[in-house]
């Protein structure tokens, strides 16, 4: 398992090693002693989720309450997607910053987000179907949103895709807003 970290400090991406043969392939797609070695993170998951999306909806960005925050581990079944991982934690020497990593099934790649940071991805596919694991069950009144639309975030999508958003998401507040609101998170200076 390759387990690199991304531009925004408490984000990775995973890469497991995938066996093949005739038969198909096996992979070990979430280990959390091999995570905790190499991030130093001890992602503890205690709810799994499934989302499907057409092409070019977007999910996020969102984020919960820290603490306890919620950490993601996600990785795409079917179809690809743009996982966007957002620094909205206030004091980080990255706030407002963004990497978008594409995540394909074929391949098994994950991304590990800790609590704090803000969570978005675009499906590149039809019927793309998205598994993850988070570190604390959904609680309606401690989670919060960013429009993904943020002109001052300025995520990238792809030429050609339209993004589609849900009403919730068209609704949230933009960064500075929500940073006005105080509604975001603290940087912990790790």
């Amino acid at each position: 398992m390759d387990i690199h970290p991304l531009s925004i400090a408490g984000a990775w991406r995973v890469t497991p090693q995938i066996f093949g043969d005739a038969r198909g392939s096996f992979s070990e797609w979430f280990r959390a002693d091999h995570l905790e070695a190499a991030t130093g993170y001890r992602m503890n998951p205690i709810q799994a989720n499934i989302s499907r999306s057409s092409r070019g909806v977007v999910r996020g960005i969102h984020y919960a309450d820290v603490p306890p925050g919620q950490a993601k581990y996600l990785m795409p079944l079917t179809g690809s997607i743009i996982d966007f991982v957002v620094d909205i934690r206030v004091g980080s020497p990255t706030f407002g910053q963004w990497e978008g990593v594409t995540l394909e099934s074929d391949n098994h790649d994950a991304v590990l987000v800790e609590p704090g940071l803000g969570h978005a991805f675009m499906a590149l596919d039809e019927f793309t179907t998205v598994a993850y694991l988070v570190s604390d069950i959904f609680r309606p009144d401690r989670e919060h949103g960013i429009n993904p639309l943020d002109s001052d975030i300025a995520l990238v999508f792809p030429a050609g895709i339209d993004p589609v958003l849900s009403d919730k998401d068209t609704s949230a507040p933009t960064l500075a807003e929500a940073l006005a609101a105080g509604s975001l998170p603290k940087w912990d200076g790790r």
